[in-house]
């Protein structure tokens, strides 16, 4: 007789299956992750939004009352939240005015740097664009008055703020003037000493407080300031 060899049954091991308390761990991990990152992207957009919706509710009120009647615990009333609050945003009022101011000013950067990226010759580039800056300004001092008296106290008190809009203005000039002297429609020369002689020289026409000194002066007008500035442009340097 053939003696039967018992067989014990082994469970089957499906490698492919096979748990890995390591691999668990880190997709717990990764999950973690995924949620925190989409909570703090959440709560930046939320911040933002408050943030942009504090700034908008400050420019409807300045134009209401006036920026320097207008206090934090106007524009908390206005949102519905604590003055406390509003300054988890802005560490102070002037931080709001100058928030608001950039605004203003961002508005007039943008369509500069749409007329410089405009067809046409750098001529009619450079008279549109201090026609334009001036076309604003003018338009706040006569229809917008307590928005012209916020840009005033940022130039008569030298705010960082318009500094860099200066510098942002004249900038674009510049490139103008440069894509004007690579073409050969004015001569070779320095052309950011050219922008800063033209942005002077035009400079009563944007600028709040000169717009109000020189309102009854009929003459230089924009339009023979900038001809005068182009004239100079277009001579060949002796």
């Amino acid at each position: 007789m053939h003696q039967e060899v018992s067989r014990k049954k082994v469970p089957a091991f499906n490698l492919g299956e096979a748990q890995n308390p390591r691999q668990d761990h880190g997709s717990a991990d990764v999950r973690q992750y995924v949620q925190t990152m989409r909570a703090a992207r959440e709560s930046n957009e939320n911040e933002k939004d408050s943030h942009n919706l504090i700034v908008e509710v400050a420019e409807r009120l300045f134009r209401q009352i006036g920026f320097h009647k207008t206090t934090v615990a106007d524009i908390a009333r206005e949102l519905h939240m604590s003055p406390a609050n509003v300054y988890r945003f802005f560490a102070a009022k002037s931080k709001i005015n100058e928030a608001v101011c950039i605004d203003l000013l961002g508005m007039i950067e943008a369509e500069a740097e749409k007329i410089a990226a405009s067809p046409g010759t750098a001529a009619q580039r450079i008279r549109n664009l201090i026609g334009a800056v001036e076309k604003t300004h003018h338009k706040q001092y006569k229809f917008d008055r307590k928005m012209h008296d916020l840009i005033d106290a940022a130039r008569i008190e030298n705010w960082a703020i318009m500094r860099r809009h200066n510098e942002r203005i004249t900038a674009i000039l510049e490139q103008i003037i440069a894509s004007g002297m690579a073409s050969g429609e004015f001569p070779t020369g320095d052309a950011a000493l050219a922008a800063r002689l033209i942005n002077t020289a035009c400079i009563r026409f944007s600028h709040s407080r000169l717009i109000v000194e020189y309102e009854q002066e009929p003459e230089p007008t924009l339009g023979q300031m900038i001809g005068f500035c182009l004239t100079a442009l277009t001579m060949q340097p002796a």
